[in-house]
C-alpha cells in the first residue's frame, strides 16, 4: 500500500494553494477518524481523504482522472475507485464504505470549515445548529452543493447531526494545525 509520506509528496507536487491543501488535511483526518470509528483500513481512508482533490488545482477540467489515473498506476485501485466516486454526477456505483466515506466528508467537512472561518472563535463552540443554519442559507458558502452533503450522509447510513458533530469534533481536535483555533 501507498505510504502517507508518498501520498504527501504526489499532494505537494500536484496543489500549491493553502486553502486546497487544508481542505485536503482536513478530509484526510475526518476520513482517518471515520475508518477507525467503523473498523476500516485507516490509512487508506486518510489517503483517500488526502488525494481525492489532488489533481483539482491543476488540472480541473481533467478532475478526478489525473489522480485516479496516477493511483491506478500504482496499484491504489480502491483508493483510486473511491475517487472517482466523491461527487454524485459522475454516476460512478458506491460499493463499500470507502465510496460512500469519502463522499459523505468530503464536501460538508469543506462546509464546516467555512463556517469556522467566518467566526472569531472559530471551531470553537461551533455545534450541529449553527452548521445547520448555516446549510439552509444558500448565499453562504454558495458553491458548495448541498445536494451533495444530503446524498453522501444517506448513502454511509448516518445521521445529519451526529455526522456534524462527529465532523467539528475531528477539527476541533486539531484546531491548531489547521488554524482554526
Amino acid at each position: 500500500m501507498i505510504e502517507r509520506t508518498q501520498a504527501r509528496k504526489i499532494l505537494e507536487n500536484l496543489t500549491k494553494t493553502e486553502s486546497l491543501l487544508r481542505h485536503s488535511r482536513t478530509v484526510e483526518l475526518v476520513m482517518e477518524s471515520y475508518a477507525k470509528k467503523l473498523g476500516e483500513n485507516e490509512e487508506e481512508w486518510a489517503i483517500a481523504g488526502m488525494l481525492h482533490d489532488a489533481d483539482y488545482e491543476k488540472f480541473p477540467e481533467e478532475h478526478p482522472k489525473i489522480i485516479v489515473s496516477t493511483l491506478n498506476e500504482l496499484g491504489e485501485n480502491k483508493i483510486a475507485y473511491s475517487i472517482s466516486c466523491h461527487y454524485t454526477k459522475w454516476n460512478n456505483p458506491y460499493t463499500n464504505l470507502l465510496d460512500k466515506g469519502l463522499l459523505a466528508c468530503d464536501e460538508l467537512t469543506g462546509f464546516i470549515v467555512a463556517c469556522s472561518l467566518i467566526r472569531p472563535e472559530k471551531i470553537e463552540g461551533l455545534s450541529a445548529k449553527s452548521v445547520l443554519k448555516k446549510l439552509k442559507d444558500k448565499s453562504f458558502a454558495a458553491k458548495v452543493e448541498r445536494d451533495e452533503i444530503y446524498k453522501g450522509i444517506e448513502l454511509l447510513g448516518v445521521e445529519l447531526n451526529e455526522h456534524i458533530d462527529f465532523i467539528i469534533s475531528v477539527l476541533h481536535a486539531n484546531k491548531q494545525e489547521l488554524n482554526l483555533g
